[in-house]
């Protein structure tokens, strides 16, 4: 019963961390980007693509606790 808890428990770590970061990096990236197009609107279009896999790279690591979570 005490391997239950404990690899329970390191499921629950692994995509608590593993999602708490990357959200937040998320959160960032999305922020700046509508803050510096907020300062200059003719750069919407140079910050559109950047700004969207910044966020996708940031996302995959959140995959990749997921995947970590359902291995253990």
């Amino acid at each position: 019963m005490s391997a239950e808890v404990a690899i329970l428990f390191a499921k629950a770590f692994a995509i608590a961390i593993g999602g708490i970061f990357p959200a937040m990096a998320i959160g960032r990236i999305g922020s700046k980007a509508v803050e510096s197009i907020g300062r200059n609107p003719e750069s919407t279009d140079k910050l559109f693509v950047p700004m969207l896999l910044g966020m996708a790279f940031a996302e995959a690591i959140a995959i990749y606790a997921l995947v970590v979570t359902f291995i253990l």
